[in-house]
């Protein structure tokens, strides 16, 4: 295959990966907010663990009784030092995207996960010490003004919930990043990563969802008469979450922490659609221009990675600006 095919093939190949995420990320985030609105199914950390159950059952499957992907084998001091950190960071960021969704409508929690990008690029700036043209930083001023506006109009402000879905921007940014270096430097795949994360994660949140929600679950599961229905809703969002797990890794293989957060944005229309179709939360005008914004940015960052791309193939080949995509 010549140079110019299998370049067109990975860009194919990397939208498909990005639109598979979005059908994903999508369809697990208004289920979850069905089971904490309409199943009343208050219990944030009690999801986030079935979740991560089925991950690790899902990645189990694939790679031990299917065999459809061969194990890399880690060390298990390499799996504290390198696995641990990343399991730890995104069972944070599941734990506090399921508690925003539970106090703030999913268009609001969407469109202040857009901040993440921006996020990304700071603590890749700080602690990474990776450098990024002024033009990249100019493409974030009109994701991170929308945020802003945002919050400042949104008609079910909360602030629990708000600031439950800015920290969640935090730990998605580290999430990325930890798993870009993994993917990356330890030549990991995404099914892979789940295998070993996703147990962790379970381990991490177990003892804390017990102690947490034990008591009010077991209310819950006695007040219902026929829970049959609700507990398939809230395994099937378990299935649904390994699938989104593994497509987020996959992302990230295929591209890069910068690209995999503002591919995000782009999902954020989508969402809100589908949140406001579903669950008719009240959104203004101003919210709808503001998201608008967002997206400006976000397009306005892919024509800047684009230009800069063909400045360092063609006439500044040392230019440092973006990792590869």
């Amino acid at each position: 295959m010549d140079e110019g095919r299998l370049c067109q093939w990975t860009a194919v190949r990397s939208i498909l990966a990005i639109l598979q995420w979005w059908g994903f990320n999508v369809t697990v985030i208004i289920m979850n907010k069905w089971i904490f609105q309409i199943l009343d199914f208050k219990f944030p950390l009690t999801v986030s663990c079935i979740h991560f159950i089925c991950s690790s059952a899902g990645a189990y499957l694939v790679i031990k009784i299917l065999k459809l992907k061969p194990l890399i084998v880690v060390e298990p001091e390499d799996r504290w030092r390198r696995i641990f950190p990343m399991s730890f960071v995104f069972c944070i960021n599941i734990v506090l995207g399921n508690v925003s969704l539970r106090y703030i409508p999913v268009s609001f929690m969407q469109t202040i996960k857009s901040f993440t990008p921006a996020t990304t690029v700071v603590l890749q700036w700080l602690f990474w010490s990776k450098h990024f043209d002024w033009r990249i930083w100019a493409s974030l001023v009109p994701i991170v003004g929308g945020i802003l506006l945002t919050s400042i109009t949104e008609l079910s402000f909360n602030m629990f919930g708000f600031s439950a879905a800015l920290f969640g921007c935090l730990a998605t940014s580290t999430k990325t990043i930890l798993a870009e270096s993994l993917l990356h430097g330890y030549k990991f795949d995404s099914i892979n990563t789940v295998y070993y994360m996703a147990p962790f994660a379970t381990m991490i949140l177990a003892v804390p969802a017990l102690l947490i929600e034990g008591s009010d679950l077991i209310i819950w599961l006695q007040s219902h008469t026929s829970i049959v229905p609700s507990l398939t809703i809230i395994f099937g969002s378990g299935v649904l979450a390994f699938c989104l797990n593994f497509s987020i890794f996959y992302v990230i293989h295929s591209t890069t922490a910068v690209t995999f957060n503002v591919a995000g944005n782009l999902k954020v229309a989508v969402a809100i659609t589908f949140s406001w179709l579903i669950f008719r939360n009240p959104i203004s005008v101003s919210n709808a221009i503001e998201c608008g914004i967002t997206l400006v940015g976000c397009m306005f960052y892919r024509y800047v990675r684009h230009m800069l791309s063909q400045q360092t193939l063609g006439t500044h080949p040392g230019l440092h600006t973006l990792p590869r995509t």
